[in-house]
């Protein structure tokens, strides 16, 4: 690992730059080519599939300049094993794991198949005159109805017999290490047409391409791949799957099957976890179960740093009278005064932990006390309920609403919770969660 460390400081120094920089010119090139694909067309043929003299030129120049682009960055091979289908067989390429932005090489094998992409994405520089190009569905995945849009989007295309282009999809939504598959989201099984699975590998002796949630930055791996001499990828076609009948009427059962396929092809594990604000979470009932409990690591930085089961109850009590005493917005604390408040005489410590909670400078400490409460077995489960109840309960008023039980749900458990209308619903009577029916369910 020292020969590897060595190597890309030496080698990234003088590679890195170089690589970036023609990179960075082949895209300033691509740039205004992708533009004038679309120039001049109205919003109703910007709407319809590009044919004819645009595609045909401009087509094969962004795609000879993309390969560039990878090769300029060290993927001077790409080794491709089996067969693509063609649009009639297979109207929809489904590629897994997705590990990296670098992924995107696959486009080059599958001739810029379309995609679907973030429509945040629109507004980068090269990149957005790149989907257009594409002519992506762009989704907003904080808007619903754009999420509506873009389904009706993808099921159009899927369904239209040949008249749009192939589309790729990597069913997991996100990128991981590419140690698992994670769930499939059932975007790409909804129209109920064959799929073609593709496998992406990096049979290389250091894998630099991949980064996860806690691991490298983009730039940092970037960074490790361009410091090596070159960087093997190798795409893989499996055959085309063709869904049954009960497949095309559950989306979701066609997409944990083809995910079975492909992680046995792969030789990895198939998980249910899916990815919920770069973090892991199962999926029960309408709450997420963090993979890696903060509460837990929260705990383990505590022991570390000295503190025994007693300093560790003396500070939750500390936080506890914090929280009842102080008003709505003194609730959260900065690393300063939640280390004062823990007894750290480390203060990354107190960093470390406000991280795990937050992505603010300040935390809110009743995520913090409920959620490692709850693992350290100080306080009975029913009393926590009633604690957090009064925490949440600012007001007084005797009853909770639908939007505070989700954050004293996601205080519990450590990670915001989104879904916990149903739970609501049930734990609750006459539109009202009194603290007897929290106790008492």
């Amino acid at each position: 690992m020292f020969l590897f460390g060595l190597q890309g400081i030496v080698l990234g120094s003088i590679l890195f730059p170089i690589r970036v920089t023609l990179a960075a010119l082949l895209f300033l090139i691509m740039w205004p080519i992708a533009r004038l694909r679309m120039a001049g067309l109205s919003e109703e043929e910007r709407s319809r599939p590009v044919k004819g003299w645009r595609r045909w030129l401009y087509h094969p120049i962004i795609l000879s300049l993309s390969r560039a682009t990878f090769f300029v960055l060290g993927f001077f091979w790409v080794k491709v094993k089996g067969r693509m289908a063609d649009l009639k067989e297979a109207p929809v390429l489904v590629v897994a794991p997705h590990s990296s932005f670098l992924d995107m090489l696959v486009l080059c094998p599958t001739r810029l198949a379309t995609v679907v992409s973030r429509s945040e994405n629109n507004s980068l520089p090269v990149i957005g005159a790149l989907l257009e190009f594409n002519q992506s569905v762009l989704v907003s995945r904080k808007d619903p109805e754009s999420r509506k849009k873009a389904v009706a989007q993808v099921t159009e295309r899927l369904t239209s017999d040949g008249h749009w282009p192939q589309m790729l999809m990597f069913p997991e939504g996100t990128t991981t290490n590419g140690s698992v598959l994670i769930k499939f989201k059932p975007g790409a099984f909804l129209a109920g047409v064959p799929v073609q699975p593709v496998l992406l590998r990096y049979p290389n002796k250091l894998d630099a391409v991949r980064w996860t949630y806690k691991g490298t930055t983009w730039v940092e791996a970037l960074w490790h791949t361009t410091s090596q001499f070159y960087t093997n990828m190798t795409v893989e076609f499996l055959p085309v799957y063709n869904p049954s009948q009960d497949e095309k009427n559950d989306p979701n059962l066609y997409a944990d099957n083809v995910q079975k396929l492909m992680a046995k092809a792969l030789g990895v594990p198939a998980t249910d976890y899916v990815m919920e604000g770069r973090v892991p979470v199962s999926k029960l009932g309408g709450l997420s179960i963090p993979l890696d409990s903060p509460a837990r690591k929260t705990l383990s930085l505590l022991h570390r740093n000295g503190l025994g089961a007693h300093k560790v109850e003396a500070a939750l009590h500390r936080m506890m009278d914090r929280c009842q005493s102080a008003a709505q917005a003194s609730v959260r604390a900065s690393a300063e005064e939640l280390a004062s408040i823990l007894g750290l005489t480390d203060r990354q410590t107190a960093v470390t932990i406000c991280g795990l909670y937050s992505k603010d400078d300040t935390v809110d400490l009743r995520q913090i006390y409920l959620s490692v409460a709850a693992v350290s077995g100080f306080v009975s489960f029913k009393s926590l309920l009633y604690a957090g109840f009064t925490l949440f309960d600012k007001e007084a008023r005797g009853s909770l609403s639908a939007e505070e039980l989700s954050r004293l749900m996601g205080a519990l458990l450590g990670i915001p919770q989104h879904n916990t209308a149903e739970l609501y619903a049930q734990a609750s009577e006459q539109g009202r969660l009194t603290k007897g029916e929290s106790g008492a369910r």
